[in-house]
């Protein structure tokens, strides 16, 4: 057992676990952030989806001793204060989620997605986006609608 300091949603949280604690379980059961789901435990789903460092990884296959040293943002932090991400505002106005359950982490992955097609000024194809999105799995099979929100939020709609 050790003291981590963990920057998750820009607050710093000493989180005294043992350092091979998966981060999905030290943001859920330690710091009590909810919105970050557990669906398969072994990176499979997407369910657990967070940024560290401005990319999407799977918290349930990264270590708390190794995300210490990362900036960690969670479906809770995604948003401006009170305005939502542009994702989370997309979603809502499409009507993509329908239980729910996989929604972070597919709202995590695009906006990481999005984040990097701005910044290298890429314009996204449907090809792009179904290669991004894949991992994420969605039992309700929402995925048009997923690929429709991201279309969009891309600038890239086809309606």
């Amino acid at each position: 057992m050790a003291v981590f300091q963990l920057n998750v949603n820009n607050k710093w949280y000493a989180v005294d676990t043992d350092g091979n604690m998966p981060l999905l379980w030290a943001i859920r059961d330690v710091l009590g952030l909810k919105g970050t789901k557990f669906g398969c435990g072994v990176a499979q789903c997407g369910a657990c989806t967070v940024h560290m460092d401005g990319k999407a990884v799977r918290s349930c296959a990264v270590d708390v001793g190794v995300a210490a040293l990362s900036k960690i943002t969670t479906i809770e932090g995604l948003s401006y204060g009170a305005e939502l991400h542009p994702c989370q505002k997309m979603w809502l106005e499409l009507g993509v989620p329908q239980c729910g359950f996989c929604q972070p982490g597919q709202i995590m992955t695009a906006a990481a997605l999005l984040d990097q097609a701005k910044k290298e000024n890429k314009k996204l194809t449907d090809d792009d986006i179904d290669a991004a999105m894949r991992g994420n799995i969605c039992r309700c099979c929402t995925y048009p609608r997923i690929r429709d929100a991201v279309r969009k939020l891309a600038g890239s709609a086809t309606s």
